[in-house]
């Protein structure tokens, strides 16, 4: 296992952390949050991205991608989460565009990927339902209807439907299987109905009533349902892992700032030993979300078993970030709590991306019941 940064990937962290660092001011990301008739989203930013080929990274040259592969992603998204980014890449980039490369048809790649790398449209996915913690066991049913399905249920914590051309949906059929739609938003019969995220972004409850999908819709084949969405949720564990490596470094990068210049009693606070002690902690913790991110990631490049491990490397995405910047936050004082100044964000931030995999409870029944089950 080679868990070192390639050229390739280092090339992609510099570049991604200029376009970031010149677009994504605390100033500018406010101005966004107020814009009420936006979708909360940088699209301007979005589109220097894809004018610099970064969206695409992660995707074959069949699809006007990079072929960089699945490392080059997780170190644009370390970068986002660095900027506290407000870009759907997440929904985007490491749960839709993987699950359509690896289980799609050859026309659904054809139609879709091409324009996920150029940026010309957003694709996401609806896995989470009320009272339900199991994606792969969804409450979401397709009917067949001749060529056709006919979906009925609801989705909540969808990030970007308003967005999107697409909703990847799993949905169960009437003999126990589980097939994964690709839903158009705009549909009759799709609801969307807005609410406000930790970090203040969009998201939606998705009500579909009756909603008819054509069978050119249906994500790969019906039998391939269950290993889509364990695919999916595998990425997004790790997705989420790379983001919180970007936000809590940077989180606890501030906090390093701060304390060195802050004063009390004659000295900077960062020379009290309860403040280093309480960093140095910060600084394993993200050294442990490292180390689990990048063996999840290695095991779902080389196509290996990976549900243990990505659910590791999301438990210490939810642990270890909310540790980090809970310290921001703390060592930051009063200053934390004012909601003028940047360092709040990255708790925000922290908090949501944590509650998007389940937060850490999840993540223990998940290694917890693979371990009873083998």
């Amino acid at each position: 296992m080679d868990f070192s940064i390639s050229e390739e990937e280092e090339a992609i962290r510099d570049l991604a952390h200029q376009i970031f660092s010149d677009g994504c001011s605390p100033e500018h990301i406010a101005d966004i949050e107020r814009d009420e008739t936006g979708d909360g989203f940088d699209h301007a930013l979005y589109a220097s991205l894809a004018e610099s080929h970064l969206l695409g990274v992660a995707l074959s040259e069949k699809f006007e991608g990079s072929g960089y592969g699945l490392g080059a992603l997780l170190v644009l998204l370390e970068e986002a989460g660095r900027a506290v980014a407000p870009l759907p890449l997440l929904p985007v980039l490491a749960q839709a565009a993987p699950a359509i490369q690896r289980f799609g048809t050859d026309g659904q790649k054809q139609r879709w990927l091409p324009g996920i790398a150029t940026g010309q449209h957003f694709l996401t996915v609806a896995l989470d339902e009320l009272g339900n913690d199991d994606p792969s066991a969804p409450g979401t049913v397709a009917h067949p209807d001749g060529e056709r399905w006919r979906l009925s249920g609801e989705k909540i914590c969808v990030s970007a439907a308003s967005s999107s051309k697409r909703i990847l949906v799993p949905a169960r059929t009437e003999k126990g299987g589980l097939c994964v739609f690709l839903v158009d938003p705009k549909s009759p019969g799709v609801k969307l109905e807005e609410s406000r995220a930790s970090d203040h972004g969009r998201q939606f409850r998705l009500i579909l009533r009756d909603v008819t999908v054509e069978a050119d819709s249906l994500l790969g084949d019906p039998q391939s349902g269950t290993e889509i969405v364990e695919s999916i949720l595998n990425h997004t564990r790790i997705g989420v892992a790379a983001l919180q490596i970007g936000v809590s470094e940077e989180a606890l990068r501030r906090t390093a700032e701060y304390t060195a210049t802050r004063k009390q009693f004659g000295r900077a606070i960062g020379t009290f030993q309860a403040v280093t002690m309480r960093s140095a902690d910060g600084y394993i913790d993200i050294e442990s979300m490292r180390s689990t991110l990048w063996q999840a990631a290695w095991r779902l490049e080389n196509d290996l078993p990976a549900t243990q491990e990505s659910a590791a490397a999301a438990w210490w995405a939810c642990e270890g970030a909310h540790r980090v910047v809970h310290t921001a936050q703390h060592l930051h004082g009063g200053m934390g709590a004012d909601i003028d100044y940047p360092i709040h964000r990255y708790f925000l931030r922290a908090t949501q991306l944590a509650m998007t995999v389940g937060g850490a409870g999840r993540q223990i029944a998940t290694i917890g019941g693979n371990l009873a089950a083998h």
